[in-house]
């Protein structure tokens, strides 16, 4: 694994949402350099509560864009926000549980991240931007 880099290609379009992203990757990078430095568990605790805290509030901001939007497949993302969600809080108790699951997480969200941008959030755009 390596640090992120944001390239053009993952710009939405949405300023808002483009910021936003660029710092989930901002959040990703800092969990790497945490692992490879050798960080504490107190280290690793807090960037990984901040990764999710702010992915989690991401979803909510970007879920309300698409409401006020009228964005038809509105509930099928917010179903896929709540699935990912369910997978990032589950790694978050298993490594308050003691369990190493750093690597696993910052996989997890690299993986979602991109997949996430360029599929699913590439089909909101339009109504955002048209609204």
């Amino acid at each position: 694994m390596k640090r992120l880099i944001w390239t053009d290609n993952l710009n939405t379009g949405i300023q808002v949402i483009d910021r936003q992203h660029g710092r989930i990757v901002e959040y990703i990078n800092r969990l790497y350099d945490a692992q490879a430095d050798g960080a504490s568990k107190d280290e690793m605790r807090m960037i990984i509560d901040e990764l999710v805290d702010y992915t989690l509030t991401h979803f909510a901001f970007e879920e309300t864009l698409m409401e006020d939007a009228d964005y038809p497949a509105l509930n099928a993302h917010k179903e896929m926000h709540k699935e990912f969600a369910s997978q990032v809080n589950e790694l978050r108790l298993r490594f308050e549980k003691h369990e190493d699951t750093a690597v696993e997480l910052n996989n997890l969200m690299v993986t979602w991240l991109f997949n996430h941008i360029l599929n699913e959030d590439a089909r909101y755009v339009k109504s955002v931007l048209e609204k």
